[in-house]
């Protein structure tokens, strides 16, 4: 078998890479296990001045990166400029903060001593998505290899230039061989690769499909492990709220990367009093959107990452039609060449309808009108998912009560749910576990080792 990448834009097979043999994969948990044995005898320091030339080099290759990113999965090139500066600047802020998150705990006791030290476990194994090729890389490695950890990574199959991109720069960074490894190989392989004993824990960005699978392998060898899986993210909109802001939000929040990402709001609730007027607007707004090559400036929709992905949508959209749902605007494929779903908006979504608790990963917004506070938070809580939303309104105090009500890892005020370095991210039900980012980021894959002294 062979691992494909291809431009979603022109269709075009770009470069092929074959999958790695048994003796290849062993070689690789191999290296990374003996390279952990003095790794995690390095100082912070040491550890931080790596991170820090991997950010310079990322930094030094953002246009080439970028454009890498654009051809592979189809992205806005200016959102792929984006994503390669807050690459960097992820594993700049570990470098930099790693010796205060990382700093003796001491307790308090009626006599003697105690603290809390922490320290690295071993071989992590990541497994991490196309539609943040690199972000998503940084944000599970850079905390990870400043604690005292060595990474596996397995990249998503349809972004394989991406993945090789990442090794190399490790390599050019004079990373220990070991230290960073990538992984050509096929989902199926990852339950056996938690099997092996020299690898302590695992992550992975993902489907709830994928993301179980790993999660059962990890609990069956009594590893830790992070997940964080799929969304379905609620906007809501109260009727105090500024229109023009929350729609124009709203085309940020359904449509950023192309409208692939777990926290893009997904599920417009918006208060009877004002819902007209706001469905009236996004439609506007959504309608007009530039679709085409997302290497130009002006485009404002690029494709979806593959075909099969633009396949799926397509039949959730049509499934949602058969059972009575209203397309407000698009709901069809788009006639450009590449994989292309017009800007969407569905209404008249009922309990019982698939699309009522599916995720849509795409720029397909579902429409909701709500009587008042209490319909909107049932109705947010209404999905087997948690992992963002934000709530609408010029009364901030009204609005945390509702954010405190909403059953997610993440509520905003008056903007879309969004990721910063020093944020923890994740989600609770079916969105997954643990978190990244932030002081908890780097909290996860860490032995808290009690030392007492008694007196």
């Amino acid at each position: 078998m062979s691992i494909q990448s291809i431009n979603p834009f022109t269709l075009e097979k770009v470069k092929s890479y074959k999958e790695m043999t048994a003796s290849e994969i062993e070689n690789a948990i191999s290296i990374a296990h003996e390279t952990y044995q003095t790794w995690k005898f390095t100082s912070l320091e040491e550890r931080a001045t790596l991170l820090n030339k991997v950010a310079a080099i990322i930094r030094e290759r953002k246009t080439e990166l970028s454009i890498l990113i654009t051809s592979e999965m189809g992205k806005l090139i200016k959102q792929a400029e984006y994503e390669i500066e807050y690459a960097a600047s992820i594993f700049e802020y570990y470098a930099k903060n790693g010796n205060e998150f990382l700093a003796d705990e001491v307790l308090k006791v009626s006599s003697g001593e105690a603290c809390i030290k922490k320290s690295p476990i071993g071989v992590l194994l990541g497994v991490e998505p196309w539609n943040f090729p690199f972000y998503q890389v940084a944000r599970f490695a850079a905390p990870n290899m400043m604690i005292g950890n060595t990474i596996l990574l397995k990249h998503a199959s349809n972004v394989p230039q991406c993945a090789e991109a990442i090794a190399a720069i490790f390599k050019e960074a004079k990373a220990p061989e070991g230290l960073y490894t990538n992984l050509f190989i096929p989902g199926s392989e990852i339950s056996k690769l938690i099997d092996d004993k020299r690898i302590q824990g695992a992550s992975l960005t993902g489907s709830e499909k994928a993301g179980a699978a790993l999660a059962a392998a990890a609990g069956k060898n009594i590893k830790k492990s992070v997940l964080e899986l799929g969304g379905s993210d609620p906007f809501i909109v109260l009727e105090d709220a500024d229109i023009d802001k929350a729609t124009d939000l709203a085309i940020y929040g359904r449509t950023v990367n192309n409208g692939q990402s777990c926290i893009a709001s997904k599920r417009f609730i918006v208060v009877e009093e004002v819902a007209d007027e706001f469905l009236m607007k996004f439609k506007e707004k959504m309608s007009s959107l530039k679709l085409g090559d997302p290497m130009d400036l002006e485009t404002q929709l690029g494709p979806l990452s593959s075909e099969e992905a633009l396949q799926t949508l397509l039949s959730q959209v049509e499934k949602a039609i058969s059972q009575g749902a209203k397309i407000e605007t698009g709901g069809k494929r788009a006639d450009l060449k590449g994989c292309f779903m017009l800007p969407t908006i569905i209404s008249n979504i009922t309990p019982g309808m698939a699309i009522y608790t599916e995720e849509l990963f795409g720029p397909v917004a579902s429409f909701y009108k709500v009587k008042n506070d209490e319909e909107a938070i049932k109705l947010a809580n209404a999905t087997d998912f948690g992992l963002g939303g934000c709530v609408f309104s010029k009364d901030i105090e009204r609005a945390k009560k509702i954010a405190n009500q909403i059953d997610s890892g993440m509520v905003f005020i008056n903007h879309p749910t969004k990721s910063s370095i020093e944020l923890p991210f994740g989600g609770t039900k079916r969105s997954g576990y643990g978190r990244e980012l932030g002081a908890l980021g780097i909290d996860e894959f860490v032995n808290k080792k009690l030392i007492r002294v008694v007196s």
